[in-house]
């Protein structure tokens, strides 16, 4: 028989099992099986096929429940909405995940099929499949499901039906009302949210979010993170002869974008990577309680450097939790002409870089684009949104070709907000542990419009392992964390918010 891994007093103390382990395996042997076949279905948000098929099995796992359920109809692709029925005496809780996934590209990935789960163990430094039915014994919590959404975000959404099954088996009255609004575009930045918030605002009306996406510390310590970076993306291409041109010919007289743009781009950073354009970090104090919050995320700066294999992190920041209070200038895409073994002797036609922006609260998306574009314009640029004609090529020097990306706004709750003790409080007693409390994470998760339009505090609950891999080739979730979460939305739905 394999080893149980994991055995939590919690479900002793708080769910009342009259067995310590039968009832917690059965459920998470359930969820394992209920998550293979939520995977099955491929959930590329590029597919609107998919997230059709997606919203039909949603549906129908939610009205076993209980929950009534609709499809809200956006300006692109719909929504789906769940909820008990409702008890105006009682608080309410909103809960947030997603059931798009990342794109796939299956001849990167160490299976064959993304959507067909596999189940591995750890091998020394590689990965051995195992069989599902080696799990009817009993549970290996250290062994992982691989495949696409795994644990972004089909997982949590599993977690969260199966805590209701227990619920429901444990005769537990709860003391919320409970919404779920799952996005079906969460990796498209989600666009229609905005405007589908506020559409819905009386459906969706709740004392506090909760978001559960995105993985817990490094730790593996309960986590709760206050807040997440905002996005904005520019696109920038500088532009040298109308077509590449022999090197021989007319190198050292054609001008090259490929300089033109690293030179504009180097300027733009100091040699530790600070924004050096002007008023980019405006309005950003992190006063001695800040800081004490932020120093008491148990990160090692040493052991991520290790990781990532690098020497010496930027300097934004004094450590890395400081360093995510601030907005980032990002190159995420950089090219011209050719390269590798396709490499020409040639002076190419144009550069392009691509950047991304994460935001903070006190940083406006577009107020931070500007100031990029007034850089770019006091290097001695000319800016056009669209390709420069033969007149404009000739009247100018230097051009840039100026393309930018919607916002997603950054979003933070206050660290004293009453819903957030009530979170801590209950991981706390949960799991007799520390609770890991992050400020505001790097990543962005689209949250804003409802704080916006509902004037609701919102707290991200992460469920999974953080190295899940998610948007890359063997994403991937561990066992145990399946366990974590029932055991998270257990405790959460069960517990008094006074």
């Amino acid at each position: 028989m394999k080893k149980l891994y994991f055995v939590s007093l919690f479900f002793l103390s708080i769910w009342g099992f009259s067995q310590d382990s039968t009832a917690i395996k059965s459920q998470v042997r359930h969820s394992i099986d209920e998550l293979v076949d939520f995977v099955k279905i491929p959930n590329d948000a590029l597919n609107a096929d998919d997230i059709d098929a997606n919203l039909i099995w949603l549906r129908d796992k939610f009205n076993n429940r209980g929950f009534n359920t609709s499809i809200l109809e956006t300006e692109n692709l719909p929504l789906f909405f769940a909820a008990l029925p409702m008890d105006d005496s009682k608080p309410t809780i909103l809960f947030y995940m997603h059931l798009d996934g990342q794109s796939v590209d299956p001849s990167k990935w160490d299976q064959p099929n993304p959507y067909e789960t596999v189940l591995k163990s750890k091998d020394g430094d590689q990965w051995k499949t195992e069989s599902f039915s080696d799990l009817n014994d009993d549970i290996n919590y250290d062994w992982r499901l691989f495949g696409r959404s795994t644990s972004d975000d089909k997982g949590p959404i599993v977690m969260f039906l199966n805590a209701i099954d227990l619920l429901k088996k444990n005769n537990i009255a709860l003391p919320f009302n409970v919404k779920v609004i799952l996005d079906s575009e969460e990796e498209k930045s989600s666009k229609p949210l905005p405007q589908a918030v506020k559409q819905y605002r009386e459906l969706l009306k709740a004392d506090f979010l909760v978001i559960n996406d995105g993985p817990v510390h490094p730790s593996g310590k309960p986590t709760i993170i206050y807040g997440c970076r905002g996005i904005t993306t520019l696109s920038l291409t500088t532009f040298g002869p109308i077509k590449p041109q022999h090197s021989g010919h007319y190198g050292n007289y054609a001008p090259n974008p490929g300089f033109q743009l690293a030179q504009l781009l180097a300027n733009m950073k100091d040699k530790e990577g600070r924004v050096l354009i002007p008023g980019y970090y405006d309005g950003i104090n992190l006063n001695e309680a800040t800081q004490a919050v932020l120093k008491s995320v148990p990160d090692s700066d040493e052991l991520i450097s290790e990781k990532l294999q690098f020497k010496t992190a930027e300097k934004v920041g004094a450590f890395y939790q400081e360093a995510l209070q601030y907005p980032s200038l990002n190159i995420r895409g950089l090219g011209s002409g050719w390269i590798g073994e396709k490499a020409r002797t040639i002076v190419p036609a144009t550069a392009t870089v691509e950047l991304d922006l994460r935001l903070v609260p006190e940083s406006d998306g577009t107020r931070l684009k500007n100031l990029v574009k007034n850089y770019i314009t006091s290097e001695g640029f000319y800016i056009t949104n669209d390709l420069p004609t033969a007149k404009e090529r000739l009247e100018h020097d230097k051009i840039v070709m100026f393309k930018e990306g919607s916002v997603t706004d950054a979003f933070r709750t206050d660290l004293n907000n009453p819903n957030g003790d009530f979170l801590v409080k209950t991981l706390k007693s949960t799991f007799q542990d520390d609770v890991v409390q992050i400020r505001i994470m790097g990543g962005t998760v689209p949250i804003s419009p409802f704080i916006n339009e509902l004037k609701i505090p919102a707290f991200i609950v992460p469920m999974v392992n953080a190295d899940n891999n998610q948007h890359s080739p063997n994403e991937n979730l561990k066992i145990g964390q399946i366990a974590y979460g029932i055991q998270t939305f257990y405790a959460i739905l069960s517990t008094p918010l006074n």
